[in-house]
């Protein structure tokens, strides 16, 4: 059991990609693994299947369980051990819908209005209009934290906004319902800047997003890598081999710079700017390279995709285990509210 707890999730929308893996996954397997000089845990880590928030923005359920197999399939492929993180769907934690009502009495519909994050989220999907549930989404986010005590919260700056809203609810609610032999029921999470590396879209407009078409899956073997690599945006000023390019404008550069080592990156740039290397060597090396950081990912992908009752058993261990720590966290807010007493 590790000194700090730490929850993560992702919405379950299938089969994860480039994005996922660099803005996310890397950094969960980092943490779960990392020790003290020890060998003690820092953190103890728990990854959650956030189905009810995939409400927000898709009504359509049909493909959801799929979607969440895909989805561990590829957290397992990608490094994370369910015996170290517990590994667990939102929706089959009763507690998180018990907790997200109890937090919802806690703060202003004007707080969330307030919310940057939200009118981003607003403006980016076009949305004509809100529904209470997603004007709600981070006291939902906020319950699945505190309902694991999470004591820090590894965010982007953009997600800031949600961990003071976290902060608040926790304070409100210790303020307001001190236990009786625990005093605060709840920790006020911190936040851990992360550094989350983004990728671009193989079309060079927006992030990576299955939606947009612009992505390389995990589970895409070296052919695919390759074949979506060639229709991969570059430097639109370099239209002949020895022309000399500009990296810094240049989607493909920007996997270089993720996937490619120092001295390999120094000559890509070095033969891009002189004009001896040509958009189309330029795409295979980085296919190449980005297949080779793949190709362990595949390996273990193949052996889930062909134990689909041990991926399933995980995902029920996961969530027997979730069980009990929401459990025991809500006896102590049922305790603290004095809800459910027996005075006759």
């Amino acid at each position: 059991m590790g000194t700090l707890r730490i929850l993560s999730g992702m919405r379950p929308t299938g089969k994860l990609h480039l994005g996922h893996y660099t803005g996310a996954l890397e950094n969960w397997v980092e943490q779960q693994n990392q020790v003290t000089e020890e060998g003690a845990r820092v953190y103890e880590t728990c990854f959650l299947i956030a189905d009810y928030h995939n409400l927000t923005t898709s009504l359509d359920t049909r493909d959801i369980f799929s979607h969440t197999l895909d989805m561990l399939v590829d957290w397992l492929a990608a490094g994370i051990d369910p015996e170290k993180s517990p590994l667990f769907r939102q929706s089959q934690i009763k507690e998180h819908a018990e907790l997200f009502l109890i937090f919802s009495m806690l703060i202003t519909s004007s707080r969330l209005e307030r919310n940057p994050t939200l009118k981003e989220q607003v403006r980016d999907l076009n949305m004509e209009s809100l529904t209470y549930g997603h004007l709600g989404y981070p006291v939902l986010q906020a319950a699945d934290i505190l309902l694991y005590k999470g004591n820090v919260v590894p965010v982007g700056e953009d997600q800031l906004p949600h961990v003071e809203i976290t902060r608040e609810i926790a304070r409100r609610f210790n303020n307001l319902y001190p236990h009786p032999h625990i005093g605060d029921v709840f920790p006020e999470p911190a936040p851990k800047i992360t550094k989350f590396s983004r990728l671009v879209g193989l079309d060079g407009k927006a992030k990576m997003s299955k939606s947009l078409g612009n992505t390389i899956l995990l589970a895409d073997g070296p052919e695919e890598v390759l074949k979506k690599m060639r229709n991969a945006v570059t430097d639109t000023e370099k239209i002949r081999k020895n022309d000399p390019g500009h990296p810094e404008v240049c989607t493909v550069f920007s996997y270089h710079e993720k996937f490619a080592n120092p001295d390999q990156l120094a000559q890509i740039e070095e033969d891009c700017r002189a004009g001896s290397l040509g958009c189309v060597d330029c795409k295979r090396i980085c296919s190449a390279n980005i297949s080779g950081e793949l190709a362990p990912l595949l390996e273990r992908r193949r052996y889930y995709e062909a134990n689909m009752d041990l991926v399933k058993s995980i995902l029920l261990d996961g969530e027997a285990k979730a069980e009990v720590i929401a459990g025991h966290t809500m006896q102590e807010v049922r305790a603290a509210m004095k809800l459910g007493e027996k005075r006759w």
